[in-house]
């Protein structure tokens, strides 16, 4: 099957990983975008570029007809799904068959197959592989789920069967919440996929999430590539990815792999796959799911193995056989990755928005960074918050480890708040560095981390912003310029997510002394992003925009706001009774009205952003005096949405 020019259904860093491929294999590139992505990456990448549409995926990225025309536009006689999307879309993959488009994935009847957990299971039964006990059937009746959930008993799992990334997932551990929470996976269920059919199971508690990626062609051959280990995670989605398991030996190794070929095989499977198991602590491990495309995590696979699984899979859609026989895959070293995301783990992993400032990924010996950022580029709420991948690798799991948190620490990201310090911890905890951690990682081991209270800089670097917030850096030793009130300590009042802190600067010649709540320091500007602090020489960025100031410095990169000259209080503060949006993004339900009397922590609101919902509640008791939404509607960031009156006992 020939092809010459490849359409890639996606955007993001995605996007720009296929691109450098199919370029370096000699294939012309068709990038498609949204129309606030039009100076995304992944358009500059490409060779030639179509807008599909609007910035809601619906009307773009999941626009199936607007695709197709794009190719046709363009001559593309090959689509590219990426991950996410489309890429598990048996109707797209059909659509482009029936337009005598190549689709780089495999077939739809796999795809349909396999993106049904309540098929996929039955299945996957008949099969012989592993599975965890539970309900399956095609009565999704609530009389019948319910009496279902009684015989599996507790602690019960409950999933959506078209669900992936977390949603329409719930585990229950007290039987009054079954009928609520089967309720709430249903729901959640039908808005995020349009189906709210369900499976159960007993629940594994603190297992492992290990994977193994397959890959079969039209030949009737179908290998292994070893596992990944995708244990920690949050809100059931992956933080950590590693290759390869630090829990799986090779016997282990070798069971695992042949479960998920045959999985593989009972699908006819080709192209690109993974198959999810979930690992016991006793060593036992069950089917959980198989993801019919490339996955997010696939450059650890990559950098063990020596392969590019892309490459792989444009050979495969080709017709051409597998390049290696199961024989003649060796893993070697360990490779680690991390998902860098524009969220806010101290605000319950809140997504977070905001243009793109300062970007420098890292680099170094054993460090890959997939990404399909720009400086000035816009992170939105309509897409999924995640911005980059940095992954290492080394000879060790340690090697890998220690690589991989300088990376993450040396990575530059400015203008919009992330999660790098949340992913620097977890890798330096101690359960982690010994292999140990498992799902429950983060809610158990992780729950306590300084970590998940923000980034709270030293007083060295409250220091150091006050100072530099003063004067621009001058790369001489000599402090011309600054302020000429040297005759008394000038005052800078800064502000860093909601901590405050009065830095006091005296100037003394070529250097500063300055005073932050107890602390004393000395700081003298060596040159631009270079400073003596304290008497030792160090490195940092500093951004500024407006009366904010990015810094990143000794491992922390965090953002102060100059409030020296700002009013006491604000009405948007917690108790206002002002609820406004904590981001762009859209309504889908209201749950007060005009004349409700509510309670501080009530739900009142909950609105969807970057693919996931958010409960805005009532922080303070009162009355509600007005509600300004509807749902459906669009709101933007800070937009009052309800407006309180408080109690008395409350103002």
């Amino acid at each position: 099957m020939s092809f010459e020019k490849i359409l890639i259904a996606n955007r993001g860093e995605i996007a720009c990983r296929v691109i450098a491929t199919a370029q370096s294999l000699g294939y012309r590139t068709v990038a498609v975008y949204s129309e606030p992505d039009a100076g995304a990456r992944h358009v500059q990448l490409a060779d030639e570029a179509v807008c599909v549409g609007p910035a809601l995926a619906s009307a773009s990225y999941l626009n199936v007809e607007a695709l197709l025309d794009a190719c046709r536009k363009t001559g593309a006689d090959a689509v590219h799904p990426g991950y996410g999307f489309l890429s598990e879309n048996a109707g797209f993959s059909k659509a482009c068959k029936d337009a005598s488009i190549t689709f780089i994935g495999p077939d739809e009847e796999a795809i349909h197959l396999m993106g049904s957990k309540r098929l996929s299971k039955i299945a996957m039964i008949e099969a012989g592989v592993p599975c965890i006990p539970g309900y399956e059937g095609e009565d999704q009746s609530d009389a019948i789920l319910l009496k279902e959930a009684e015989r599996i008993g507790l602690p019960l799992m409950i999933k959506a069967s078209a669900g992936g990334g977390g949603r329409g997932m719930r585990v229950v551990t007290d039987a009054n919440d079954i009928t609520a929470q089967l309720k709430s996976a249903r729901q959640e269920a039908n808005s995020a996929f349009g189906s709210d059919e369900l499976i159960l199971e007993r629940a594994v508690m603190q297992p492992r999430h290990v994977e193994i990626q397959v890959f079969g062609d039209r030949h009737g051959n179908v290998i292994h590539l070893g596992e990944r280990d995708c244990s920690v995670q949050r809100r059931h989605q992956k933080v950590v990815e590693e290759a390869p398991s630090p829990a799986v030996d090779e016997t282990l190794r070798q069971q695992m792999g042949e479960a998920a070929v045959n999985a593989a095989k009972a699908c006819n499977y080709v192209g690109a796959g993974t198959v999810e198991f979930l690992l016991a602590p006793e060593g036992d491990f069950f089917f959980l799911e198989m993801n019919t495309r490339l996955q997010v995590e696939h450059p650890v696979t990559e950098l063990v193995t020596g392969l590019d699984l892309v490459a792989w899979q444009i050979k495969v859609a080709r017709g051409e056989p597998l390049p290696l026989s199961q024989e003649q895959v060796t893993l070697t070293g360990h490779a680690m990755e991390v998902r860098l995301y524009a969220e806010d783990p101290a605000q319950n992993y809140m997504p977070q928005t905001g243009p793109v400032l300062r970007w420098q990924p890292a680099s170094g010996d054993g460090v890959r960074i997939d990404h399909g950022l720009t400086e000035g580029y816009e992170v939105g709420s309509h897409y999924d918050p995640m911005l980059a991948k940095i992954i290492a690798v080394g000879d060790s799991r340690e090697d890998a480890r220690r690589r991989l948190i300088r990376a993450v620490e040396d990575t530059v990201l400015m203008g919009v708040r992330d999660n790098r310090t949340f992913l620097a911890a977890i890798l330096r905890h101690p359960v982690f560095a010994r292999g140990e951690a498992t799902t429950a990682f983060i809610g158990q081991d992780f729950a306590d981390d300084a970590s998940m209270a923000g980034d709270i800089p030293p007083s060295q670097l409250w220091a150091l912003a006050a100072l530099l917030r003063c004067e621009v850096e001058t790369p001489t030793t000599e402090l011309r310029g600054w302020h000429s009130s040297t005759l008394g300590a000038q005052p800078v009042q800064l502000r860093c997510g909601e901590h405050e802190q009065t830095v006091y600067i005296r100037y003394q010649g070529n250097h500063a002394e300055l005073i932050v709540g107890e602390d004393n320091h000395r700081i003298e500007p060596l040159g631009p992003g270079l400073a003596s602090m304290d008497g030792i020489r160090q490195s940092y960025r500093m951004y500024q925009d407006g009366k904010q100031s990015w810094l990143q410095c000794q491992g922390h990169s965090v953002c102060f706001e100059d409030a020296t000259h700002s009013a006491a209080g604000s009405s948007d503060q917690a108790g206002s009774g002002q609820i406004r949006a904590p981001m762009d993004g859209a309504v889908i339900e209201v749950c007060a009205k005009a004349g409700d009397v509510v309670k501080r922590g009530q739900v009142l609101v909950i609105m969807e952003a970057m693919k996931m919902e958010h409960s805005l509640k009532a922080d303070c008791d009162g009355t509600v005096e007005t509600v300004d939404l509807t749902v459906g509607g669009q709101v933007k960031r800070q937009q009052l949405l309800v407006n309180i009156k408080a109690d008395d006992s409350e103002s």
